[in-house]
């Protein structure tokens, strides 16, 4: 059976692509109406209200409720709740307990979430990016004498720079871009979520901070060593 179709181009920022959505004039048969269902679904997941409670679930090592992530994103319950039940059932978030959701390989994946060996989360932690040294700065032309070689360094200057400077940066999102550089693709994931959260003055000190200290103790799993002291880092 041949059908007319009407061709409605969909775009989604995000992933800086173009999808074409067939939309049949004529009414399809119910297998054709699944087939078009399941594909809509999963383009469905890479729209950027998905993507957003997606990259929440970052921030978070254990299992999470969807109303912590409502009030981390501003975003009203039921809606988050509808696009976690989403994310789920398209194999991006798991359930282990009820009530509770975490991200699975597949949202990790999506979000840019890499496998790291152990020689590189060993570089990530101790190690020197020659000519990628982080400088902080006030603003504008005020460099300050604090600098990060690596992700110790890193979260050991995050809680020593002045609160100006930690403002300043990240309102440029030249962490992200640092971390970027250097390979982390996922703390620099996690860092550009905070960012569009808005944090301001010693909040965001303590989020930052908090969040590569975790990233930090996550490499050093990865990279065999047993205990990393906050008092070295």
């Amino acid at each position: 059976m041949k059908f007319n179709v009407l061709r409605r181009l969909f775009i989604f920022p995000s992933q800086k692509f173009n999808c074409i959505f067939d939309v049949l004039k004529e009414k399809p048969s119910f297998s054709l109406m699944s087939i078009y269902y399941n594909w809509y679904m999963s383009v469905l997941s890479l729209s950027p209200a998905k993507s957003e409670v997606l990259q929440a679930f970052l921030l978070h090592k254990k299992p999470v409720k969807p109303i912590e992530i409502s009030k981390e994103i501003g975003i009203k319950f039921p809606s988050v709740m509808m696009h976690v039940i989403g994310l789920t059932k398209m194999g991006y978030l798991f359930s282990p307990d009820k009530g509770y959701y975490k991200l699975t390989n597949q949202g990790e994946k999506y979000l840019g979430v890499l496998n790291i060996n152990r020689e590189f989360a060993r570089k990530l932690l101790k190690g020197k990016f020659f000519g990628n040294t982080f400088n902080f700065y006030l603003g504008l032309n005020e460099p300050i004498n604090i600098k990060a070689y690596n992700l110790q360094t890193f979260v050991f200057a995050i809680k020593k720079a002045p609160i100006q400077s930690v403002e300043f940066h990240m309102k440029r999102g030249d962490f992200k871009i640092w971390l970027r550089g250097i390979g982390d693709v996922d703390l620099a994931n996690k860092i550009e979520f905070l960012e569009n959260n808005d944090l301001t003055g010693e909040s965001l000190r303590q989020k930052l901070h908090l969040t590569i200290f975790n990233r930090c103790l996550a490499l050093a799993k990865v990279a065999g060593y047993s205990v990393l002291l906050e008092n070295n880092l």
